[in-house]
């Protein structure tokens, strides 16, 4: 998005591993060609766009860039792997953003040893069509690095809100539970898969139901943000453990991304209940 938007004129894509680097770049290719090929976007906009992305796994690339955007899986242990060697490598004004679903923002921010300059800028899946982007301060951001992070989002056409600190932020403290009770009617089998999302749709106007919602996000995802909440907020009672989605993490089925969760999958096509 960041790309497309014209809003920069170079941006530095970066992968730990050769193999993660390959498959997020087969990706953004083929969203830019599907744009492309619904007259959404010219054959010049698609080959801008993909020209000013610089694909790379050397970590120093990022020592000069003004603003990181971070979104690796949600696992705080490699997270403080990724920010302590950024902090200690990229220029002292550069700002660092989180693109977390779940985690603390403050605990990240100190991880960087640049507390001040970080902020949680929290998009939603399709990214390329989801217009929202919740943005996260904390009680040591410096109030104009929030301010840039703010208006950067509207500068790569997207919609931020505001929000403080707080589990889950505005969104997943309101989804999350959802998609854990959906799993628990499963773990009681008071439901099918498919009634559970067809409920949800033709009842509540869904657009897709919230198995299928958890296997386009990852079961993974989903797993680790249940995880940190129920092991920090063990009194809540929103926050819960399905044993199913224990047992999906088990398999490795994690949905979309690996072609088997609550549903059978072909790259971006969900099939049948896998269950």
């Amino acid at each position: 998005m960041a790309a497309a938007s014209g809003a920069h004129s170079s941006i530095i894509a970066y992968e730990a591993e050769q193999r993660f680097l390959d498959k997020g770049k087969e990706r953004i290719e083929g969203s830019v060609n599907k744009l492309l090929s619904k007259g959404k976007i010219t054959k010049e906009e698609a080959d801008s766009t993909l020209g000013r992305i610089n694909f790379t796994t050397d970590i120093t690339a990022l020592k000069d860039v003004d603003f990181v955007v971070e979104a690796v899986i949600e696992n705080i242990d490699l997270k403080k792997d990724l920010y302590g060697n950024l902090g200690s490598m990229c220029k002292p004004e550069t700002i660092f953003a989180s693109n977390t679903s779940s985690l603390s923002i403050t605990e990240m921010a100190h991880m960087s040893g640049r507390p001040e300059n970080f902020v949680g800028v929290h998009f939603f899946n399709p990214v390329q069509l989801m217009k929202l982007v919740e943005v996260i301060k904390t009680d040591l951001t410096d109030p104009a690095v929030f301010d840039k992070a703010y208006n950067w989002v509207g500068d790569i056409g997207k919609v931020a809100v505001s929000c403080r600190d707080t589990p889950g932020f505005i969104v997943n403290r309101l989804l999350i539970p959802n998609l854990t009770q959906a799993m628990l009617m499963l773990d009681r089998g008071d439901a099918s898969i498919n009634d559970i999302d067809i409920s949800m749709q033709l009842g509540a106007g869904y657009p897709m139901g919230p198995l299928h919602l958890a296997d386009y996000v990852g079961l993974d995802t989903c797993f680790y943000i249940i995880e940190g909440w129920t092991d920090k907020f063990p009194d809540e009672p929103a926050f819960v453990m399905p044993e199913i989605l224990k047992e999906k993490m088990k398999k490795g089925d994690l949905g979309r991304k690996t072609g088997k969760g609550f549903y059978l999958w072909d790259g971006d096509k969900r099939g049948d209940p896998a269950i």
